[in-house]
């Protein structure tokens, strides 16, 4: 026997906030049924593919220290550099920039969110491939 995934939940401040700015980052979609609103304490996002559900839970505690867990994301078009600069424009900040690292076009960068809950962009599955090709 073995268990899955049900959602992902994410403790934070202002789940309306965070979920609206996940939303935009991830394309995920509100339940038509229960859609999130400014001052609900609970906000879920979908993907609307695969139906992994994001879980935003208001909490009093501030967030103290980096994540144990954190999301690693690959866009789904275009670089990692153009979701980066796309993620930096929706209110994202910059933690830590290791592209190179492993040589020209490798690496990713350490983002974190409006709350400072950190994530990775990494590059493409495009990108990838481009790299096995040569």
């Amino acid at each position: 026997m073995t268990s899955f995934v049900s959602h992902t939940s994410i403790d934070c401040a202002d789940a309306y906030t965070l979920s609206e700015f996940w939303r935009s980052v991830l394309g995920y979609v509100d339940d038509p049924d229960d859609p999130n609103e400014p001052g609900h304490e609970e906000c879920a996002i979908h993907d609307p593919d695969s139906g992994h559900c994001v879980l935003f839970l208001q909490v009093p505690e501030a967030k103290s220290v980096k994540n144990r867990i954190h999301l690693d994301l690959r866009p789904r078009a275009g670089t990692r550099d153009e979701e980066i600069a796309r993620v930096l424009a929706l209110g994202a900040t910059e933690v830590a920039d290791h592209r190179g690292i492993y040589g020209p076009g490798t690496g990713w960068v350490v983002l974190a969110d409006p709350e400072g809950n950190e994530f990775c962009i990494l590059r493409s599955p495009e990108e990838l491939a481009a790299d096995q090709e040569q």
